[in-house]
């Protein structure tokens, strides 16, 4: 089963549907679970993070579904983990929205707002990557494609060698994407990205698939 973490924040159907249908294209016997469960998502082969909004809300939506815990130790587990936009930030150990407000600590870095001056915030639409440290989720992705985006903060991971590919907005190139070990994320939305969000929720399935 792959577990996408119901906490009451997310795009869950939206994830729910992309992952179904790379499931069926890669031809494997996955489930597909939104669940709130910490025993189903303790059991998961696969855990998907969603979040939108604030994350300060997601952090408190996550400890008020007594979800906490079984994310960090899922993480930690070396199954395969992804995090997507503001269940990316809350990886890190903190974020400035807002004031400062602690995450989940599982990668080192903050999330800060965007700085550049003359362009609108929230950043929303497709903005293409820029490919940095190799990683598995980004195979038979090229250098250029167009993923889509829609937040006002973003991560400035401690470690340079986490960010798997950039974007930029403004006069800022962002962490678009990161990763370590078993966990990945992105800032942006593969289940809005058409095709080639179906091209990167099959890379995670496979991974499931094998692990």
């Amino acid at each position: 089963m792959i577990a996408v973490v119901d906490y009451g924040v997310g795009n869950l159907r939206s994830a729910q549907k992309g992952l179904e249908r790379a499931v069926a294209e890669e031809g494997v016997d996955l489930e597909v679970r939104v669940t709130p469960e910490p025993a189903q998502v303790a059991a998961a082969r696969g855990v998907v993070l969603p979040g939108v909004g604030a994350f300060a809300h997601c952090m408190q939506a996550l400890a008020g579904a007594g979800l906490t815990s079984v994310v960090i130790d899922a993480a930690a587990s070396g199954r395969p983990f992804f995090g997507i936009c503001v269940g990316m930030q809350i990886l890190f150990e903190e974020s400035e929205e807002f004031g400062r407000v602690a995450g989940l600590g599982i990668l080192p870095g903050r999330v800060v707002r965007f700085r550049s001056t003359g362009v609108k915030i929230p950043h929303m639409g497709w903005n293409a990557l820029r490919i940095g440290t190799p990683h598995p989720m980004l195979e038979a992705i090229p250098e250029g494609t167009y993923y889509y985006f829609v937040h006002s903060y973003y991560a400035e991971p401690g470690e340079a060698d986490l960010v798997a590919a950039t974007a930029s907005y403004g006069d800022e190139e962002f962490a678009a994407a990161v990763g370590r070990n078993n966990v990945f994320a992105t800032q942006f939305h593969p289940e809005k990205s058409q095709e080639v969000g179906i091209r990167l929720l099959r890379n995670f399935v496979r991974q499931v698939a094998a692990s």
